[in-house]
């Protein structure tokens, strides 16, 4: 059996997850909580973070390197392209969102508002929220910029670029951090992209003591 232990609203988490779907992988999710760091846990994932991947008797960490072994090991359907320089733009936009997008939104704002609660650390920062609320407004019109180029973030074909957006996107919406009024080809981009079979797991997830809104599970938001 194939599982992945996750945090339902780590976007890093949710890449893998969507993954998986696309590529018709049958998963048993196991919620872990990492921060208390078990020794079981340790021992499968030594850096102590989530997700983790049990796939053929192995261990797999660090969402990229999953995504890209599940890439190379199930070809079809293909979220990578076959030219270089189109790889080079897919892992581009990857880093973007799993490092300058994260710094600077995702962990001000997510892991202000429910991370922390979770985790008994208290009440959250509001100059970090005030923050991540400041810098997503950039990052959304980056998006719009790359989509009025492109049918899909890194190329006419989708691939995993998308589904790393649209893992923090996703994490961020739950919590109705993201303003979708502000460009109309980014909202339309998310709502193709949330349509699919692969995002259905996504939209169900719930996390106690933080109800997703209305809209969340929409797919004519």
């Amino acid at each position: 059996m194939t599982r992945l232990y996750h945090v339902p609203l780590s976007p890093f988490c949710r890449k893998v997850r969507l993954t998986l779907a696309e590529k018709k992988v049958e998963v048993e999710l196991v919620e872990e909580r990492y921060w208390e760091q078990s020794p079981e846990f340790l021992r499968r994932s030594p850096a102590g973070k989530v997700p983790v991947l049990k796939i053929n008797g192995r261990f797999l960490s660090e969402s990229q390197a999953i995504c890209e072994y599940l890439e190379e090991t199930i070809p079809e359907p293909r979220l990578m392209p076959r030219e270089p320089e189109a790889r080079c733009e897919v892992r581009r936009l990857c880093a973007w969102f799993d490092d300058k997008f994260h710094e600077e939104v995702t962990s001000k704002l997510l892991y202000e508002r429910v991370n922390k609660k979770l985790m008994g650390q208290g009440y959250p920062e509001s100059r970090n929220v005030k923050s991540g609320a400041q810098k997503i407004k950039f990052h959304l019109d980056y998006l719009s910029w790359l989509l009025e180029q492109r049918r899909w973030l890194a190329g006419n074909e989708m691939t995993l670029a998308d589904f790393a957006a649209a893992a923090h996107l996703s994490s961020l919406d739950y919590i109705s951090d993201v303003d979708w009024n502000r460009s109309q080809n980014v909202k339309d981009w998310y709502a193709k992209i949330k349509s699919r079979p692969a995002f259905r797991s996504i939209l169900a997830d719930q996390v106690p003591g933080f109800p997703p809104p209305a809209h969340y599970a929409d797919l004519d938001f």
